[in-house]
């Protein structure tokens, strides 16, 4: 079963997207903040993790850099999930690390083929690795 490592501050926000997740057969592990995330990191690896970019205490921006400078954190697939939507919060993101960027409200259908297709290719990415070592 697919983890994803939801950081949310909204109760409502994570109670949609925990029930949308939850549809899809994915488990959803859920903290209010960079901080929690950062210390939940320690003890599970998650296969992908859902960032708002609003939080308290540490941004989701900080968050994304910090899990994609990380060795044991970069290989997990992080989705920004914010209603900063611009072109310009986008461009951050991605120059940060963060693999997919969805403006909220968010579309389920496109965060469910967002995270289906990361996971895949994390999936491949990890196989590869394997042969190599191998």
């Amino acid at each position: 079963m697919i983890t994803v490592l939801l950081v949310e501050d909204s109760l409502t926000e994570t109670e949609m997207l925990t029930r949308t997740l939850g549809l899809a057969g994915l488990m959803v592990v859920s903290v209010t903040s960079g901080e929690e995330a950062l210390i939940k990191l320690q003890s599970q690896k998650p296969d992908l993790m859902i960032i708002d970019v609003i939080l308290p205490g540490q941004s989701g921006f900080e968050l994304c850099h910090e899990i994609k400078t990380n060795k044991s954190t970069q290989q997990i697939p992080v989705v920004i999930c914010s209603t900063k939507g611009t072109d310009v919060d986008k461009l951050w993101g991605s120059m940060l690390g963060a693999d997919a960027y969805i403006p909220k409200p968010v579309d389920q259908q496109t965060l469910l083929q967002t995270i289906q297709k990361l996971t895949k290719e994390r999936q491949m990415a990890d196989s590869r690795r394997q042969k190599k070592m191998n």
